[in-house]
């Protein structure tokens, strides 16, 4: 996929990386899509996830989250194709990136559609105006 969109964006940079220890300096991103990146992440993990992405966004950077959502439950375990996945809360893992320094910016929530399994989950966050 990074290869994919190196060649269709040439003009953008695309890393491949461990969420957890992202090869960039403090504050030089703008922005981070996760789209869908976190459902893999046992949530013991989830806090060391959000704290690198705070630190390599520039303050106000924002932060798009993607998940699976637990339709009111804990964090729930399902069979995904690779591997065991996460569904998540969106309370909780919103609070989990505000405990990391994130301002919620919005929201949604989106049925599954016809071939889909669970609803989707969406989060906006941006980050604040210095480290917590």
């Amino acid at each position: 996929m990074v290869g994919l969109a190196r060649e269709t964006y040439r003009d953008l940079r695309f890393e491949v990386g461990s969420m957890d220890a992202l090869d960039l300096a403090d504050g030089t991103l703008g922005g981070i899509v996760a789209w869908y990146s976190i459902v893999h992440a046992p949530p013991q993990d989830m806090p060391s996830y959000f704290a690198e992405f705070r630190r390599v966004l520039t303050p106000g950077g924002h932060l798009l989250l993607a998940f699976f959502e637990s339709e009111g439950a804990p964090v729930t375990t399902f069979d995904h194709q690779v591997t065991t996945a996460y569904r998540w809360p969106i309370d909780d893992l919103a609070g989990l990136a505000v405990e990391a320094g994130f301002i919620e910016v919005g929201r949604m929530l989106r049925a599954p559609r016809a071939a889909e399994r669970y609803r989707r989950g969406h989060l906006l966050m941006r980050s604040g105006s210095r480290l917590p």
